[in-house]
This record gives C-alpha cells, structure tokens and sequence, in this order.
C-alpha cells in the first residue's frame, strides 16, 4: 500500500557540557554516553546513525578519557553512522560576539575534517533565541538550513505547544536575514526530544504514536515528520530498532526509519516542492509570545560572567589578533596553535547555559578559571607581538627633541582613527642584578634615578600633556628566547595622556624626553566648579543627588535626569526576573550625594559621585517555601523583606579634552539579595522603535512589545550599544559586558541599563540552589554616554565611538633604534562610513591575511581599501575564509568593492608582506 507519511526517527543526546551539576559530573556521564554509543555500532544491525549534538568539542571532551578508542570512534565517523559537527561547541547567540561565532564555526569544521565532513546542519535545538543574521552565517558556511527550538511561536513553558496565533504556518518556514539571505527553518515545535524513549510494548507503542503523530502533523507541512530520539543528557535507546519494528507493524500506513538530519532534509526538500512556507523575518525572540519563558533575563544573571567574557573577546579578535597579524606581516610567524587554544578555552564558556550564568555555582566557579586562561595565552601573544612591531619602528628621530628619550607606542586596534587618553608604565631606569652590584647598591642607583626635567613628545617633537606617577622601585624580569631568565631593578613612573589621530589598525610613536621645553596647556581645565565638565561637545551638568544633564552642544539638545539609578526586587531565577506584585521602584532621585572633583588635566577631567542607600536586605520568607514548592515564578506572591542593608554605590563621571561621550563607571557594594540595579538615561525623544547593537547587525526593535505580551518587563538582549533616535537626534549607550537594558515605556522613551541581577536559585525543572548568584560584595561596571545630530550619519559616528569603547589602548616602552615601519604607521587604509570593522586575522591554511567588515545600515555601499603592504592578490571570500578568485586592484594598491545591505564582506590578502 501507499504509504501516506513517514517517521524520520534521529537518535541524538543533546549535551550541555555543564549545567545543574558540574563539568566533570556531566563528562563522566558522557564518557558512558559514547561507549555505549560506539559498542552498539560496532554491533551492526539496524542501528544506523546518530548526531553527535552538531559540536566536535564532543569528540575532544571523550577522548580526553578514552584516548584508546579513537581509531572505532574515526571509523564510524567516515562511515557516516555518527554525524559531528559543524561547531566547535553550540553557543549562545545574544551573549557571544559576532566572531566568536565565526570561530566556532571555522574551528568545528577544522576538527571534524581531521574525522570526515562536517554535518551542514544549522543546528541550534535549545538555543534562547537567534539573532538576525544567522542565515547569512549559515549561507556563507555552505548551510542552507537552522534548526531550532527557540525564538518562534508555538514554544512555551517548558517547551508546551500554543493554541494558536503562529508566526510561521508550519514547522518548516523560510528565515530571512536582513541581507536578504534564506535559509530552510526547521521549528522543533514539539521540542527536540518529540520522539524520546520510544516504547517496544505493542499496548504502550499504540498510544504513543497516536499521540506523536498527531503532534507532528499538526504543524508539518509536508508527510516528512522529524523525530528526535534523545533529549538533555539522555541515554542512548539501544532498542530503537525494535521499537520501529513495532510501530511499523501498528502503522501500515506509515513509513518509520532510523533516518539522520541530511537524508531527513532531502526528503523534506523534494516533498515541499509546490508548496508555499510562510516566511519569517529578522531576529528570532520569542516576540509573539506572553513574555514570561523567552530566558531573556539570562542576559543579566551572574553579570561579571559577561563583563569577563566582553574582554576575553576583545582581547582576543580586536587586540591579540590584529597586532600578531601587524607582527606577522613584518617577518614573525602567526601563532595559530596558541589562538586556537585561546578561544577554544573561551568558547568553553559560551554555550547557553554557561555564558548565561544559568547553572550551579560549581560550574560558573570554573568559567571563571577558563575566562583567566584565555586571556593570558592573548596576553602573552599581544606582548611578543607588540615587541616585534616596537623593533621594527623607527624612533631615531626623537633623539633630536631632548636627551635620553625614552620612546612608547600606542597602538590602536580597533577599525577607526582613534584619540583617547591612555596610560603606559615605563622604565625609567633599569639595572639587571648580573651585572655585579650588591642588592643595596643596585636600589640605591634605581632610587637616585633623575626623573626631573622631562616632558613627553610626538613623533613631530611637539609636547603633549602628560601626567607622570611615579611608582619607585619596582623588581622585574625578562624571558629571552636564548637564555635563562634575567632578573633587574628598574625605577618606574606611570604616564597618563592624550594619544591623538593614531590611525586605524595602526601605531604613533611617543617619547618622555629630558628637554628644557616645558608641558603646553597646563592651566586648561574641563571643570566649572566641581558640578560641570564641558568640552567643544558636550557639557555635563551634576545635580545634588548625583544625577546629571547633558547637553549636545552641537545640536543644542538637552538630556535631563541621566544617571539615576534603579533598585527592585526579584524574586524570579537565573532565567527570568520577576519583580514583585504591587512594588514600586526604588531610585536615587532626590537622594544626596557627595560629589567631589577625582581628576583635574588638560586632556581629562573626573567627578567622583557618591551614594549611600538603604534597599531591602532580601525577599521576604515566602520566597523560600514558593522556591520549595516549585512554584512557577510568574505566580509567585513573596514581596521584600522589611530589613534595610546599605549599599554604597561610587559613580566617577569622565570627559576627555574632545571625547564625543561621556565615560561612567559605576562601583558598588552590593550586601542585599533578590533584587536588581539599573541605571536609568531618559531620551524625551520621540520614536516607535530603537536601534541596538547584535551579531554583525544594527537590528531595529520596537519599543512596544507585541500584543500577545503580558510580561510587565520588556528587558532585552545588547552587545556593544543601545541607542534611541528621533531620525535627526538621538542617543547612545555604550556598555562593557552589560548585555540586558530596556526602553521603559514611561512617555519618556528611558534606556535603561541593567547593572546587577542577585538571585539564589537556578530555576527550569527543580530546584537547584545558587547561593554565588546573590553577587554579593564588590562590583564595578562602565558605560559611555553618546548623544549625536545630523541623523544617519551622527548615529553612525556614534556608533564608531561606542565601538571603540569595547577595545582597550595597548601601549609598549621601546628603545631608540631604526627601523623600516615609521612612528605614525597603518599597513592599510579603508573608508565607508557605513561599515564597521570586524576582524584582522591570519588564515593558517592559505597563509593570507584576512579582513572582515559588516554593513550597519539596510542601503547598499561601498568599501574603499588601499594597502600600505605588498601583496600578490585581493580576493572576496566567506566566513570560512576559503581562498577566491582576485578582485581588481587599481594603480595604487588598493580597490573598490560594493557591499549590500547588512552584508558581511570578508577579504583575503594574498602574499602580505610589509
């Protein structure tokens, strides 16, 4: 007979390498996962296939204990019977940058090549929602496809089915990027686990498919109905094939086969044709739903998580990366091995439930640990290479503007000509202990060491205001290449200034030069009074209670009652905030504070505001028992404890001699649980919708949740920036690792900022206490307030500087010697207002450099390049980095390139070399 349907069966386990126990607890389990795994393939019979979960980290983590069984684990890889990759782990989307999404791409097809092929599977089961440009990821990483569990109506509380009012008609639908790259979107809308523990029993079997089908059909398009065999950590079914037998024999009507995800995909793919699929657009939120399980909070659970992981990136992509490319390109080799170590190290800590802060404590006591390795092995690359680069600049001219120079360069890696104040120590004097002295000998000279008369140069000889600490006697020691370490005393001071016009991706070389001139501009001052800091742009004025305004002196707007900050309960879980019923916000508006002037210079001035405030100490006892209970966290009816506890809260306002924001860091002490700290930028500007920063997009979001949302909060996920624009004006706020803020839909349109989330419980399926989430004890946050004019064009400067804010200076002494790079110095040169800079990277297969920027905007442009480097060819490629065909480079070097709206436009440098 003809058979109307058929049951794809995939057997997987989805494996969260951590989560309600520890690493090491969940990799025991898995170790006992893939020996199973492997004894029953090597069986045979009509066990056919299974998906390794779409992440090789899998393999790694398995033959780290079972090293002997790799030989039987490649076999059934290049047999096709277990399917791997194509990620190196299955990441969050929201909380990881666009990069490091692209390293976890190229780096989980680098390790399943060394078994086979990568699965192209867009695989993405319980990811808390996508972010907008995944097709384009998918399509330029050869994968038509995503699968997902998150982000579209009909998924609920705990992954139940809704009754009605879908974004797409079926399971199956078209995603569409912002580029306007599609992709095949596969729903799991009865969840990834639809078709777990299949039951053998004729009776049991009976009532489960009836069930399952049903549930299938509901939302398939098509005939072709996915059944995913597995769930969280769940064992293998050894009997699955008995199982089908079974239900072969109940359902004569219906084709069942042990199938995998890429035969699943052709069968959907030749059933669909004919067929329309609805089409779904942008980010994937769970925007259409009531707004109580969408896991957005999980963006301000355990926050120094995400302030770590901010860093860790940066450090990474936008300073190790560029400056071992610069080293490379002036004769050193491109250490791969070490960055493929350090981010894998990262990425350990990106998937969903370890970046989101949403596990035991145990678990987030060792990202900690990963997030340090990381960046020490980026530390240690971005010192040896900025050591190559420093030999290879010539600062022999600054002989001539003062005696004994010692020369310092500021390096800028980010995408964009940058100006900042920057702080370097040097030695001012430094005497190894080989040379003979006795130890006292040794620090008496180090401490006679002459430090007056000195001021700091350009490259030009102009002076440049400088402030100079010194830091006395110091011990310290080199590791040379060749030789047994070398230990020394050196005098050293600490200088702070303004670098100016350091070209993008580039260097300018300083010097603190012995010299009769005298430091220019050392009357300026930013300050009027210890209330009001103003430069040409802006003007910042310091009310009593520590609040300010800030006017735009460039368009004249004025932004009034910014800073204050936000204190409610919450007596939700890592997952979701919930504040308590009927509870009125607590702020520090009217609250005095005590403001005093921290730093007075030419190029800086800062005011240091300081709070204390009584808040509730925690919830009250009723947050216990609900939490005992398991009562669901939108039902709950605890309010705050009556008890009061201080916390002291530090704010230091700072604006630079032409900084276009207004820099804010925030300390606190935080000794009450159960609550949330915000801090609160009313924009009085008129606007439906605003604009913020997400994976290699600007994405636009409206500021009023759908209808379907009852959720009293709308908090949403950030990277980089949130801004709000009226078409001519707006505002930016510019973040380090504070990646949840919300539009408040109070008639004034408030960017609010979430600082802290203390909570004590884990939440989802029991209860699973977490004491270290309460965040208690000190916590120090920064933030840059970016107000623009002139519309598209101010928002786009704007955002340039809220970009630049995410990258530290890096700043290294040298000596005075030739050399063939100059002291103001970029290999390359670019321009497009529209396009931000994304990544200068080696690629280790082809030996190019490679080059990588997305457009911001939803209009086409153009990318202009001109090399200061020789090269062989320039060629357009993928996020996969795989070498192209040579584009056309004009007389000079350099060429011409149009971009689409919202692409991402990889380059590959053929044959660099300086």
């Amino acid at each position: 007979m003809t058979k109307k349907r058929r049951a794809h069966i995939i057997s997987h386990t989805h494996w969260d390498r951590e989560w309600y126990l520890p690493y090491e607890k969940h990799h025991v389990r898995l170790i006992a996962l893939v020996d199973a795994l492997l004894d029953k393939l090597d069986q045979g019979g009509e066990f056919k296939s299974f998906y390794l979960d779409g992440q090789t980290i899998i393999l790694e983590d398995y033959l780290q204990v079972r090293p002997e069984n790799k030989e039987r684990l490649e076999k059934h890889i290049r047999d096709g019977r277990i399917l791997i990759g194509p990620w190196y782990i299955l990441q969050d989307a929201f909380l990881t940058s666009g990069e490091a999404n692209v390293r976890n791409m190229q780096i989980g097809h680098q390790d399943a090549k060394r078994y086979g092929e990568p699965a192209k599977i867009g695989y993405f089961p319980d990811t808390f929602g996508l972010v907008g440009q995944t097709p384009q990821l998918m399509q330029q990483s050869g994968i038509g496809n995503a699968f997902f569990g998150r982000g579209v109506k009909p998924t609920g509380f705990n992954n139940t089915v809704a009754d009605g009012g879908y974004e797409s008609s079926f399971s199956e639908l078209i995603w569409e990027g912002p580029d306007g790259s599609k992709v095949l979107g596969i729903l799991f809308a009865n969840w990834y686990s639809n078709g777990n523990e299949v039951p053998v029993e004729e009776e049991a079997a009976r009532a489960y498919w009836d069930r399952k089908l049903a549930d299938a059909e509901k939302y398939a398009s098509t005939g072709e109905l996915l059944y995913m065999n597995g769930c969280d950590h769940q064992p293998i079914q050894l009997d699955l094939p008995e199982a089908i037998a079974m239900a072969e024999k109940l359902y004569p009507d219906t084709e069942f086969i042990h199938s995998n995800l890429p035969d699943y995909l052709k069968a959907l793919e030749q059933a669909s044709e004919g067929k329309t699929l609805s089409t779904v657009q942008g980010e994937l939120r769970s925007q259409r739903t009531d707004g109580w399980g969408t896991l957005v909070n999980t963006a301000s659970a355990r926050v120094y998580l995400k302030q770590m992981n901010q860093e860790g990136q940066a450090v990474l992509e936008k300073v190790a990366e560029p400056l071992a490319s610069m080293a490379h390109l002036l004769g050193k080799k491109y250490p791969h091995h070490l960055f493929t170590y350090a981010w894998k190290t990262l990425m350990q800590n990106h998937p969903h439930d370890s970046i989101c802060g949403c596990s035991v404590d145990e678990v987030h006591r060792e990202m900690v640990t990963r997030f340090a390795k990381s960046k020490d092995v980026a530390e240690t690359i971005i010192d040896d290479s900025k050591t190559v680069i420093a030999d290879a600049v010539d600062t022999s001219g600054f002989a001539a503007y003062g005696e004994d120079p010692l020369p310092v360069l500021a390096f800028n890696t980010t995408g964009w000509s940058r100006s900042g104040v920057i702080t370097v120590e040097l030695d001012a004097a430094r005497l190894y202990l080989r040379e003979g002295f006795t130890l006292e000998e040794t620090a008496r000279r180090m401490k006679e060491t002459d430090l007056s008369g000195r001021v700091l140069v350009d490259e030009q000889g102009n002076v440049v205001d400088c402030t100079v600490e010194d830091l006395g006697l110091l011990f310290g020691y080199d590791l040379p290449d060749d030789r047994f370490r070398q230990p020394y005393m050196c005098r050293k001071v600490r200088i702070t200034f303004r670098a100016a016009d350091v070209p993008a991706l580039g260097l300018r070389a300083y010097a603190w030069v012995r010299s009769a001139k005298s430091s220019a501009s050392a009357a300026s001052t930013l300050l009027t009074g210890n209330r009001t800091l103003e430069n040409a742009s802006l003007k910042v004025e310091i009310s009593e209670d520590g609040s300010f305004v800030l006017t735009d002196k460039i368009s004249g707007r004025v932004y009034r009652d910014l800073g204050v900050y936000e204190n409610t309960g919450d007596i939700g879980n890592e997952y979701m905030y919930r504040q308590p019923e009927g509870e009125s916000p607590l702020t520090t508006k009217g609250l005095p504070a005590d403001i005093t002037v921290l730093d007075d210079k030419p190029y800086r001035a800062s005011v240091k505001i300081a709070h204390q405030w009584l808040i509730p100490a925690s919830a009250d006892e009723r947050l216990d028992q609900e939490q005992r209970e398991l009562v669901y966290y939108p039902n709950r009816k605890a309010q705050r404890s009556k008890t009061l506890v201080p916390m002291e809260i530090v704010t230091i306002l700072s604006l630079e001699a032409d900084g276009k924001g207004l820099q804010i860091e925030t300390r606190l002490n935080n000794q009450a649980k159960d609550h949330r700290v915000r801090m609160l930028f009313p924009t009085d500007l008129q606007a439906s919708q605003h604009r913020v920063d997400s994976m290699f997009e600007i994405a636009e979001r409206d500021n009023k949740p759908a209808p379907e949302w009852e959720n009293p909060s709308n908090t949403q996920h950030q990277q980089a920036f949130v801004e709000v624009g009226n078409g001519k004006e707006g505002l930016v706020v510019a973040n380090l690792g504070l990646n949840e803020y919300e539009v408040l839909r109070d008639g004034r349109n408030t960017i609010a900022v979430t600082l802290l989330r203390a909570v004590g419980e884990l939440g989802d399926w029991g209860l699973f206490p977490t004491p270290e989430a309460q965040c208690l004890g000190e916590h120090t946050f920064q933030m840059e307030v970016i107000p623009y004019s002139g519309g598209e064009r101010g928002a786009l400067s704007a955002y340039t500087e809220a970009y630049q804010f995410q990258i530290p200076w890096t700043a290294c002494q040298t000596d005075v010697h030739e050399g063939k790079v100059a002291p103001n110095y970029s290999p390359l040169h670019w321009e497009s207002a529209e396009l931000a800079f994304s990544s200068m990277k080696m690629n280790e297969e082809t030996g190019d450099l490679l080059l990588r920027w997305y457009n911001m905007c939803r209009q086409d442009t153009e990318l202009s390049l001109k090399l200061e480097i020789s090269s062989e060819h320039i060629y357009k490629t993928t996020i996969l980095e795989e070498a192209g065909k040579p584009l056309t480079v004009n007389a000079i070097g350099g060429l011409s390139l149009p971009v689409g709206s919202c692409e991402i436009v990889t380059l590959g440098i053929n044959g660099a070399a300086k």
